[in-house]
């Protein structure tokens, strides 16, 4: 019996469409997911893509296959919800997102020539302004973390060329604010009473707030994703108190009843380790 050769586009075109008739099957017969709407989901998506967020610094692929399956599933969902109130459906979705690509890409669809990836850039933030009244801050989420937040800020502020010219600069700015912020921290000695001390503590949210900018934007020259960077030393430090507290309580004591030069010692061990 010959074999039935299934070209690679349409397997991919059987896949979708299985995906798309899970859902169908889900929402007609599952309580569950009869009963969800896009808010009720909302934080469910957000979860999931932290976990593929964490699978991907982890660097496990079959994490990652895992993981980008349930924001696929999501994005499915959230089509089929809309459908259900003739608002939009997944084609809607697609032919929307390949239509803006195709605009926003028009050194592969069209004429123009770029050098890089950063005239790339630079060409895609222009464009988005197009569509619509936008300004060059916009599509920036409300709700987004604050690093991640300064990270795109300064993105689309460099896109359109709001920036810094050298890492010298940036690193002189860092300096500057860090100047600034211990100013104020030398004042608190001098507030007096509680109406001194809440503006001072407003001063030094604020300056503390230009340091962190200030260190975003100089990890942005040193070409290190500050998010990462973060987390990766959140991470470590996990990874070293863990080590401490279980060398801590293998010696029958508890955390809080030991000294801090008693945790410093199984502290330096779990860097030594690491090294």
């Amino acid at each position: 019996m010959n074999e039935i050769h299934i070209d690679p586009i349409d397997e991919r075109l059987i896949a979708f469409k299985r995906l798309l008739d899970v859902m169908d099957d889900l929402r007609a017969k599952c309580p569950w997911d009869q009963k969800q709407t896009m808010e009720t989901l909302r934080h469910l998506t957000i979860e999931e893509t932290y976990e593929l967020s964490d699978a991907i610094l982890k660097g496990d692929k079959t994490e990652i296959k895992k993981e980008i399956g349930d924001v696929l599933l999501h994005l499915v969902f959230y089509s089929k919800i809309a459908s259900e109130t003739n608002d939009f459906d997944i084609t809607d979705v697609i032919n929307s997102l390949c239509d803006k690509m195709i605009f926003r890409h028009p050194h592969v669809y069209g004429d123009v020539k770029v050098k890089d990836s950063d005239e790339v850039t630079t060409n895609w933030e222009k464009l988005k302004q197009t569509e619509g009244n936008k300004g060059a801050l916009s599509g920036v989420p409300n709700s987004m973390p604050s690093l991640l937040k300064a990270l795109r800020i300064q993105d689309k502020a460099r896109a359109i060329g709001f920036d810094w010219e050298d890492p010298n600069q940036v690193w002189e700015k860092v300096q500057e604010e860090l100047a600034e912020l211990q100013v104020e921290v030398n004042s608190m000695h001098s507030a007096k009473d509680e109406a001194s001390q809440k503006i001072i503590h407003y001063k030094l949210e604020s300056e503390l707030g230009d340091v962190l900018f200030a260190l975003i934007n100089y990890a942005r020259f040193l070409n290190i994703n500050a998010e990462d960077a973060l987390e990766k030393t959140n991470k470590k430090f996990i990874t070293r108190f863990n080590y401490m507290e279980q060398k801590i309580l293998a010696q029958g004591k508890a955390l809080a009843d030991c000294s801090l030069a008693e945790m410093d010692v199984f502290w330096n061990e779990a860097k030594k380790m690491e090294n």
